[in-house]
């Protein structure tokens, strides 16, 4: 089997349709402040005592391939991250069938549940809760803030995080972001050994790196490479995806449970989080991309003070400049920069004046060689903030300031969106109220208040039988199909609910799940 693409370095397995961990009583405590604040206000860089004295590059040993301060002053900021759940879809009482039986998961990550062809004592031990994955991830407050990959941590029941120094915790998700596949969690500890967030964007081609993690679960794993190249794409575009790459790409070799791990410069400092490969066996074969900390300390910021991302769009639909374009159409003053195809109405671009064919080199005075650099200088800033787009159009050069939008098309900031936000409750339907209702699926909506499903005149009793077009037939595919929604990157978050009350009476309803404040 040859296998080739992205491999996310998740090992041991991947989590199953499952709720999230993240709690809700934290969400008030945490997300209860409008004005937005930076990294350093949010998160408490100072770390322990003994956590190790951290050196600025002017302080470097004079040898430059001395990477012993920079390991030394890493590892104990480096995390285990186990993630559990338990398992819903693969069949019981037959030790077969599902997910832990897919031999394509199992050529990546090995058989995390082991021999499934069990006796009968050990079948009864199947709906138990399941080691799913393990990753990595980096202590960036001497509180208990970590960031790690979404993957690593993506619809787990539980997470134990286990410290270097044997210390195991289990943890809360704060928030996490499938666009950038970033995720904040919290441990309760104190005192906790912090890597430094460095500047990803004075990083230079050629130089030093170090990857820590957990490769195969080898536990503080440090390895060397060089930066090979920066504002790297390697995915190809997702149908109804808008997903943010701009990895650093290294030659420092990581393999599966490296996810979510430091990628620190000589000085000891973080300039990225390890996140992928490129393979075509599923194990490192020379490429490692990390997301570099200029949209780290973005994101994690965001998750810390909102519970999600505050995303800024321009609103353009934009290309890499290609030979072929810019000869079609005639653009001879520059060779590099990013096309634009089109402009969305009531979006930043439009009201700045921005145009189709117009060619983006600067953002801030920042080059942008290609849409992921550009991607890169976007994700830097929040709705309402300002920028200079520089830009060229028929073959001459000009500035204009922008301020930024979200995807709805305003300046509002957003708040994360919860399942209980919905204001109902769902139960099962059993068979013959179905058969008496022609129907061979749905959920009942049950004690209905204040909350989203009332604002769109939805009644209690109302039996769904399909979200978006998918068949529902217990309430968790009712959340399943919720968090599937407000995890995607589309402008409109919206549940077209089909179904008919006991009186026979058929209703179709939309609910805006939209977040805005």
């Amino acid at each position: 089997m040859k296998l080739t693409g992205k491999i996310l370095l998740l090992a041991a397995g991947t989590a199953v349709i499952s709720s999230a961990v993240t709690a809700v009583a934290m969400k008030q405590a945490l997300f209860n402040d409008d004005e937005a604040k930076s990294f350093t206000e949010l998160f408490d860089t100072a770390g322990s005592a003994n956590a190790g004295a951290f050196r600025k590059v002017s302080q470097l040993p004079a040898n430059p391939s001395d990477f012993t301060t920079a390991a030394e002053n890493t590892i104990n900021g480096v995390v285990s991250i186990k993630s559990y759940a338990t398992p819903r879809g693969y069949s019981r009482g037959n030790g077969g069938g599902g997910f832990f039986d897919d031999p394509f998961l199992e050529y990546f990550f090995g058989n995390p549940g082991g021999n499934r062809r069990r006796q009968p004592r050990q079948q009864e031990e199947q709906s138990r809760e399941q080691p799913m994955g393990l990753g990595s991830g980096v202590i960036i407050s001497a509180d208990g803030y970590i960031v790690t990959n979404n993957h690593v941590i993506d619809e787990a029941d539980r997470l134990e995080v286990t410290l270097n120094d044997n210390r195991t915790f289990d943890a809360t998700v704060v928030g996490s972001d499938a666009t950038t596949d970033l995720a904040l969690i919290k441990i309760d500890a104190k005192d906790l050994p912090v890597i430094p967030m460095g500047d990803s964007e004075a990083l230079k081609v050629g130089e030093w790196v170090l990857a820590v993690g957990n490769p195969f679960g080898f536990t503080s794993t440090v390895t060397t490479g060089i930066v090979s190249a920066k504002g790297r794409s390697i995915s190809r575009p997702h149908q109804g995806r808008m997903d943010i790459e701009s990895y650093i790409q290294t030659d420092a070799a990581v393999n599966q449970g490296n996810s979510g791990g430091a990628l620190v410069n000589l000085a000891g400092e973080l300039i990225g989080i390890n996140t992928a490969i490129y393979s075509q066996t599923g194990n490192y074969a020379g490429y490692s991309f990390a997301i570099p900390t200029s949209i780290v300390k973005k994101v994690v910021s965001d998750l810390r003070q909102f519970g999600t991302v505050q995303r800024a769009v321009l609103g353009v639909s934009i290309s890499d400049l290609t030979n072929e374009i810019a000869k079609a159409k005639n653009i001879t003053a520059v060779t590099k920069g990013v096309y634009v195809g089109e402009v969305s109405d009531r979006s930043s671009a439009k009201e700045a004046g921005l145009q189709k064919d117009d060619v983006i080199i600067k953002i801030n005075d920042t080059a942008t060689d290609n849409v992921a650099q550009l991607q890169e200088q976007v994700a830097k800033y929040r709705p309402g903030d300002e920028i200079k787009v520089t830009y060229v159009r028929d073959n001459k050069t000009n500035s204009v300031n922008v301020k930024l939008r979200n995807p709805q098309g305003n300046m509002q900031m957003t708040k994360a969106g919860d399942f209980t936000d919905l204001g109902c409750a769902f139960k099962k339907v059993d068979e013959s109220a179905l058969r008496q209702l022609g129907l061979s699926n749905g959920v009942k909506v049950v004690g209905l208040s204040a909350g989203r499903f009332r604002d769109a005149g939805v009644k209690d009793g109302f039996i769904i039988y399909s979200i978006n077009d998918s068949r529902v037939s217990s309430p968790e595919d009712v959340e399943k199909i919720y968090k599937a929604i407000m995890k995607g990157n589309g402008d409109e978050k919206l549940m077209i609910l089909r179904g008919v009350y006991p009186t026979g009476k058929r209703g179709i309803y939309a609910v805006d799940l939209s977040t805005e404040e």
